[in-house]
């Protein structure tokens, strides 16, 4: 198979995830992440949930919250007490949780790579490499389930060896979200005596 209907074909397949993502009113997605480099006797677990709504996020992750109402993140930190107030920063090379399934649009060179079964459920793996010479991304494999279109894992191999995989536990969609899920509180924090910095 030549090499351009390799990439076509990938590039086709993960239009079809981007366009999934795209139609849901909000999504829910509970994920492990694993860091490994072997050099550096790095190997960690952990694992956390991102509830999703356009732009807007809330992400759980290491026992910190962090909130995007469309206008600034708010992180949590309950271990310090802490609420740090930021302006969005646009950064084209950070994949932020709202960028999390639609990250790959941009920016990447495609390669169709394996198939695999995991417990029954086919996963074709994309091959995605940086355009950008720059990245600290040597490469990373997107698994992508074959019949519902949802991405369910994303290895990323950096040049340092540093390996970091997400594994998706459950995706949910279009869940009936209460309405201030996206509003920050701030009066809330002040109350439970949160020290609150503007950035």
């Amino acid at each position: 198979m030549a090499m351009g209907q390799d990439s076509n074909k990938a590039k086709t397949l993960l239009d079809e995830v981007y366009n999934k993502v795209k139609s849901y009113d909000n999504i829910f997605v509970d994920f492990k992440y694993s860091l490994k480099n072997e050099e550096a006797n790095i190997n960690t677990d952990t694992r956390g949930d991102v509830t999703m709504q356009g732009d807007k996020y809330v992400f759980n992750y290491m026992g910190a919250k962090q909130l995007y109402d469309g206008k600034k993140v708010y992180t949590v930190v309950p271990e310090n007490e802490e609420v740090t107030i930021e302006e969005k920063i646009d950064d084209d090379n950070t994949i932020t949780p709202s960028k999390m399934l639609t990250f790959y649009k941009q920016g990447h060179a495609y390669d169709w790579d394996i198939l695999q079964n995991v417990q029954g459920r086919k996963i074709q793996y994309v091959k995605l490499t940086p355009i950008n010479s720059d990245s600290e991304t040597k490469f990373i494999l997107l698994g992508i389930d074959v019949e519902t279109k949802h991405i369910y894992k994303l290895i990323e191999t950096g040049k340092n060896g540093t390996k970091t995989t997400i594994t998706v536990n459950s995706f949910k969609i279009d869940q009936p979200l209460s309405k201030t899920l996206f509003t920050f509180d701030e009066n809330k924090y002040k109350e439970d005596g949160y020290y609150i910095i503007r950035n």
